[in-house]
């Protein structure tokens, strides 16, 4: 029986010093390929350096300074893409480097525009299989690879997540995660008055990979916001009035299948289980609000995504892509 694979989406925290941004975009026309970096607090020609997996003296002249000069605080660094830390192979991984598709582009333009990658990588990455381009949608046209040290070079590289328990493979007929059940009023024997029994726990089902399970220890206990209410706009707001900091990420997603109605939930690496997450399209600026049911899978068709929806809020969303760029807020 065939098995059916869930991918999942993100950029988000990045690693080592080098603090969250937004998604990584390739600039210029290859071979001279760069991405932008900012520099922050506390940063030097080295240490943005490992976190690119490319050597500082490069940094400095592909900004036409020299390592001697040191750097400004707020300065926008051209980081360079080369075969050390930029792959646009088949079976590349890593952090996904995208380009944003212009009027009239073409895919044969965008293959050009950046080393002639092969036009079949192009649409396996970003999951299509025709050639025509939507104005204003991004491609993933390469992988920032791991450094010379072995850290990976990422800058949007998602915060690696507590350990996730060991999960099964299933088939296409076994469940998927489904949406909690409202509480139902039961009798009593005090005067025939009612009382009502507590919701049903909702069922959290990991979704099917290909890959053999992983065992881990489970993710260490954390407090956690419970959102119990059945609107979960009405649980977002008061878990992000309670004074406590909210967190804003950017970056890539994509659906799993559920047969919640009504409501939408999420697969998410560092909210807390229970947590609402408010989910906006910056294309059209259409928002839903989805409940964190567990972490994403660490698996290599996950990389570089920050969060997995319920397929229900494919439509409320306005999207009609497999992958698509999102803007997430929520309580930290």
């Amino acid at each position: 029986m065939l098995k059916r694979i869930f991918s999942i989406a993100i950029l988000g925290l990045c690693v080592g010093s080098v603090k969250a941004q937004d998604m990584l975009q390739a600039q210029g026309h290859g071979p001279d390929l760069y991405i932008n970096h900012t520099v922050k607090k506390g940063e030097n020609f080295y240490s943005i350096g490992r976190a690119y997996g490319v050597s500082p003296k490069q940094i400095a002249s592909a900004n036409n300074t020299t390592l001697d000069k040191g750097l400004q605080l707020g300065h926008e660094l051209h980081i360079p893409l080369t075969a050390a830390n930029f792959s646009q192979k088949a079976d590349a991984s890593g952090t996904p480097v995208y380009h944003k598709v212009t009027e009239k582009e073409t895919l044969y333009r965008v293959s050009v525009n950046f080393n002639k990658v092969p036009l079949d990588n192009i649409r396996q990455w970003n999951n299509f299989s025709g050639d025509g381009l939507k104005k204003d949608s991004y491609l993933i046209i390469g992988y920032l690879t791991t450094g010379g040290s072995g850290a990976p070079a990422v800058a949007q590289a998602p915060k690696k997540p507590a350990p996730a328990p060991a999960v099964e493979e299933q088939t296409a007929t076994e469940r998927e995660p489904v949406a909690e059940q409202p509480a139902l009023p039961s009798p009593t024997k005090d005067g025939g008055k009612k009382t009502e029994s507590r919701p049903v726990q909702e069922q959290q089902q990991p979704e099917q990979i290909a890959e053999a399970p992983i065992t881990t220890a489970p993710p260490a206990p954390r407090p956690a916001p419970v959102a119990t209410g059945d609107n979960f706009e009405e649980v977002y707001n008061q878990q992000t009035n309670n004074g406590r900091k909210a967190t804003s990420e950017k970056g890539p997603g994509t659906w799993f299948k559920s047969n919640a109605v009504g409501k939408y939930y999420a697969l998410h690496n560092t909210a807390p289980r229970g947590t609402i997450l408010k989910v906006t399209n910056p294309l059209n600026g259409k928002s839903i609000y989805a409940k964190v049911l567990d972490v994403i899978p660490q698996m290599k068709a996950n990389a570089g995504l920050i969060v997995k929806l319920s397929d229900g809020a494919q439509q409320a969303l306005g999207s009609e892509e497999s992958k698509f760029y999102c803007e997430l807020s929520y309580e930290k």
